[in-house]
């Protein structure tokens, strides 16, 4: 099944995406410019083989909703989302934030 709901953080508007998976859930958050997204999400494969696409990106793990997702530290994130000011650590709808 496929969840998909506008969610509003400083009355900005994002798209909350939830994919259920068998035994797990694919969770993302996308405004305009970038998206976080739980653990299934491959900073390292962004930053390096697709880096000349500029994917602004960050990642959160352990997370199972999307409210986790969107308080949880992120654990990394792209080039192109940390020359907006994301940062490791930085808890997701902060960095949303940043990339919209």
């Amino acid at each position: 099944m496929i969840e998909m709901l506008p969610i509003e953080i400083d009355d900005r508007t994002f798209l909350a995406i939830t994919v259920r998976l068998p035994k797990t859930n694919l969770l993302v958050v996308t405004g305009d410019k970038g998206y976080i997204m739980c653990g299934a999400l491959d900073v390292g494969l962004l930053n390096e083989k697709l880096k000349l696409r500029k994917v602004i990106a960050g990642r959160a793990v352990g997370v199972k909703t999307i409210d986790e997702l969107l308080e949880a530290p992120l654990e990394s994130v792209t080039f192109e989302a940390e020359s907006l000011g994301a940062v490791r650590g930085m808890a997701g709808k902060d960095a949303l934030l940043l990339m919209n």
